[in-house]
């Protein structure tokens, strides 16, 4: 277990609001490595999100300035990908399985088992249910829009009514209904 002491200088966060809950960012040596709703399940605890960033300071931090940028445009339904230097703390399997998230489009799903089978691990449905859930960077990274193989909306680190939302809000900014 990780200490506060053992936090890197180079790790801060910001609470932004959203039409969801407070999320915080969490960006390390000007990368985003985290991206949380209040009540996430596998999230660090907020001891290791480093150093909290006021807003008027968001300006000394561009990954955490760029981020939220980015997330209140596609809260407003202007943005439909995001642009951000990533560097999310994984293994080999979770970085394959978090890649193919960022290949699902816009306003679409896809199941555990198309995942696995888009990493070539076509068995491992379930190791691809295990990565997505402990994505750390939610909706950039969009494992909201991973479904079970009939359509149901299955476990969601930051909670199925977040996941319903998300894939709410695509849905509607993109003209098309996801069920």
């Amino acid at each position: 277990m990780k200490h506060a002491a053992m936090i890197p200088q180079t790790r801060v966060y910001h609470r932004m609001d959203s039409p969801l809950s407070t999320l915080s960012l969490v960006a390390q040596d000007g990368a985003l490595i985290g991206v949380y709703f209040e009540e996430h399940r596998h999230a660090p605890p907020r001891s290791e999100f480093g150093a909290e960033v006021a807003e008027g300071d968001l300006g000394q931090h561009p990954a955490l300035a760029c981020t939220r940028k980015q997330l209140r445009e596609y809260f407003a339904g202007e943005r439909t990908d995001f642009d951000l230097p990533l560097a999310p703390t994984g293994t080999d399997f979770q970085h394959r399985v978090w890649g193919a998230l960022r290949d699902i489009p816009f306003g679409e799903t896809a199941s555990y088992g198309q995942i696995a089978a888009a990493i070539a691990a076509p068995m491992a449905a379930r190791a691809v249910g295990l990565a997505n859930g402990r994505n750390p960077i939610s909706i950039v990274v969009p494992c909201h829009r991973v479904i079970g193989s009939n359509g149901a909306l299955t476990g969601y680190g930051g909670g199925s009514a977040h996941k319903q939302a998300l894939l709410d809000l695509e849905a509607t900014a993109s003209g098309v209904s996801l069920w």
